[in-house]
């Protein structure tokens, strides 16, 4: 297995003159899964198909497990997408679209398939539309699965999920990564889900990553200072995520991996959410004329 199962260098994607994705450089490690964060039209969705194949980059390059990204049978089969509307042919039945998956992947494990299906308890003689939204989650998550993928794609596929199938969603996707050890990429807007299965962060704003990394070392790195209220340049060492200003205190969000606070000023960890938020924040980046 390769230190990176992802990395990108200068990945873009333009539609005329609109950027969707802009100098895009980064990489995802290998047998870990990693928190894809950013608002509608940040550029997520077509960071995930770039990767995936669904798309060509306009700029810059993606390299999927080892290998410049391919549309070939044989790259393909290594990588699972799974998309937020979880398409799936309502009128066949589960085992009917058990059955296509096989037909349609080179090493596809359709006893795999039916085994998470039958814990769950969803029927594999009822039709797709038939099946609540859940159970449908579930069943694009079983054929994406039974790809036997090393990298495993979702873009928001919890979206349309109630909170108690979304947890069983997040169990049953817990459970194939701790058995499979695959790496997975997973995009959401749901921060508090991340963390609890995510161990690293891309966060994507104005088509742009503006941060990334290992969440214990961002958070390591990262913290909350708050003093007495100031509009002097607070940011001269290039530290300074986010300032926000009360009547009589200013709050900085930091990125100075803990150094020794100034006098009067009271340090305090920050966590995941607060993290993203601050990150969310930030304005465009003005781009100078050519």
């Amino acid at each position: 297995m390769t230190e990176h199962a992802l990395q990108t260098d200068g990945l873009g994607k333009r539609y005329r003159r609109t950027w969707a994705l802009q100098d895009c450089s980064l990489s995802v490690p290998s047998g870990r899964v990693t928190a894809l964060v950013g608002p509608n039209g940040a550029g997520k969705s077509t960071f995930l198909r770039l990767v995936v194949g669904l798309l060509a980059p306009t700029t810059g390059s993606v390299e999927v497990l080892g290998r410049p990204a391919t549309d070939t049978p044989q790259a393909l089969s290594r990588i699972g997408f799974l998309a937020q509307d979880h398409p799936l042919y309502k009128h066949f039945t589960v085992a009917e679209l058990l059955r296509v998956g096989r037909s349609c992947n080179l090493r596809f494990d359709q006893e795999l398939a039916e085994r998470r299906l039958r814990q769950l308890d969803i029927p594999l003689d009822r039709k797709a539309g038939a099946l609540s939204g859940g159970q449908q989650a579930q069943v694009a998550l079983a054929l994406a699965l039974g790809k036997r993928p090393d990298l495993l794609v979702l873009d928001e596929p919890m979206a349309s999920l109630d909170p108690v199938a979304r947890l069983e969603f997040l169990q049953a996707l817990m459970g194939a990564v701790a058995e499979d050890g695959m790496t997975v990429l997973f995009s959401s807007h749901v921060v508090p889900e991340l963390e609890r299965v995510c161990d690293h962060l891309i966060v994507l704003n104005h088509s742009r990553v503006t941060v990334a990394g290992d969440i214990d070392d961002l958070l390591t790195e990262h913290r909350l200072l708050v003093g007495p209220r100031t509009t002097a340049d607070l940011d001269r060492s290039g530290t300074v995520v986010e300032a926000t200003h009360s009547e009589r205190h200013t709050t900085l969000l930091v990125r100075d991996g803990g150094a020794p606070a100034a006098p009067g000023w009271q340090a305090s960890p920050v966590g995941l959410e607060d993290l993203v938020l601050s990150y969310l924040r930030q304005p465009a980046r003005k781009e100078v004329a050519a």
